[in-house]
């Protein structure tokens, strides 16, 4: 039995930030793909607050939220660093994870609302968008410092995820014209870490079926 083990679903970019740090430190986990529609009794009771995706159970005891967990994987596992050793710039990098995941939402009304709700998310992430734009100017590749870490597996949603989700909704939130710097990232991120990410055209066909069944229930 696996000390380590990993409620999550393939398609969730937080279940798949985990993944990629247990890979990076050379951790062997068992992974348990949960289902949203008939949540298993393993997350109800590992995670009885939010009952989300993902959850690290190692040694039998549960940990929620991504970002909570990737730092716990950093300080517990032998391996590469994913946090900067710098207490600066460790700072920085969860300066940087935060301000990703606190435009989830204006993503999801962007995509998901209509009417006023769906402009104010618009309008926020082209703010976003123009910050991301200008850190990444002069062909930057990380986040923080000159190695891949933190702050990077947590920018996989931008990174791949948003731009499925204009797909198939038909929104377009991102342009080369607009954001050169932010595109030129990101066309290099899903090719350089392929292996860490699902494959686009089964993430489209998935969140294709997702939003049909939003719009019906509407």
């Amino acid at each position: 039995m696996a000390n380590v083990k990993l409620i999550g679903l393939w398609y969730s970019p937080f279940s798949k930030r985990v993944e990629w740090a247990l890979k990076i430190k050379g951790v062997e986990y068992e992974y348990i793909e949960d289902d949203l529609q008939n949540k298993s009794s393993l997350l109800l009771q590992s995670n009885p607050i939010h009952k989300a995706v993902p959850v690290l159970i190692h040694n039998g005891k549960p940990l929620c939220e991504s970002s909570v967990i990737l730092e716990y994987i950093d300080e517990t596992f032998e391996g590469p660093s994913i946090l900067p050793k710098d207490p600066y710039d460790r700072a920085l990098a969860r300066f940087w994870a935060k301000f990703f995941e606190d435009k989830g939402q204006a993503i999801r009304k962007s995509i998901f609302f209509k009417g006023e709700e769906q402009e104010k998310g618009k309008e926020e992430v082209y703010e976003m968008l123009k910050v991301l734009d200008n850190e990444l100017k002069d062909n930057k590749k990380y986040f923080v410092g000159d190695k891949f870490g933190f702050v990077d597996i947590v920018a996989n949603a931008a990174a791949l995820w948003l731009g499925v989700l204009e797909e198939v909704s038909g929104v377009v939130l991102v342009t080369r014209e607009k954001y050169p710097n932010f595109c030129g990232w990101r066309d290099e991120y899903c090719t350089q870490n392929k292996e860490y990410l699902p494959p686009r055209d089964e993430l489209l066909a998935h969140y294709q079926v997702y939003i049909q069944r939003v719009t019906a229930s509407k």
